[in-house]
């Protein structure tokens, strides 16, 4: 059986869940632990993920910016949730405070729900200040990008309605 590129966005890979990140330059895949209850919770049972079993792992490197130090301030990325048929997915991202995060674009419509700080979105001439309790959508294939404040960092509550991508632009 042959699997589209679409397929390989977002397939569980033994213990985690591989997101490929999409570029000019080619794909990158950034496998992150699942948490205990990722493991195991059958298809149609309830989930409840304490936040101290969250597993984050740290996004790659961003093309076209030089790849972090180890203990450089990156985003970290935890895959809550993907839906076996659909891909639909539900994930966190932490970004550190002062980062700009590039115009790209997802495969699937996205939301985002500010959990803590604050996130600046820009698309389409239009840029606005989310904080805590905020709510965006993003159509699929909507170029954006983001910052966040110099004094504070910023979590993000993600969903998708497919695999989970991210397309850089001009990378």
């Amino acid at each position: 059986m042959r699997t589209n590129r679409r397929d390989m966005l977002v397939r569980t890979l033994g213990m985690g869940t591989g997101i490929m990140c999409i570029n000019a330059r080619g794909l990158a895949l950034v496998q992150t632990p699942a948490s205990p209850h990722q493991q195991t919770a059958p298809v149609d049972a309830p989930m409840f993920v304490p936040l101290p079993d969250v597993k984050w792992s740290r996004i790659p490197p961003i093309p076209g910016r030089p790849a972090p130090g180890p203990t450089d301030p990156w985003p970290e990325i935890a895959i809550l949730r993907v839906a076996p048929e659909t891909k639909a997915t539900q994930l966190m991202i932490r970004v550190p405070k002062n980062f700009h995060v590039p115009p790209h674009w997802h495969t699937a419509n996205e939301t985002h729900t500010i959990v803590k700080g604050t996130f600046i979105m820009e698309c389409e001439g239009r840029r606005a200040e989310l904080g805590p309790g905020s709510f965006n959508y993003m159509p699929s294939k909507m170029v954006h990008q983001a910052w966040t404040k110099p004094e504070e960092e910023t979590l993000l509550f993600i969903t998708v309605d497919g695999a989970w991508d991210v397309n850089f632009v001009n990378a």
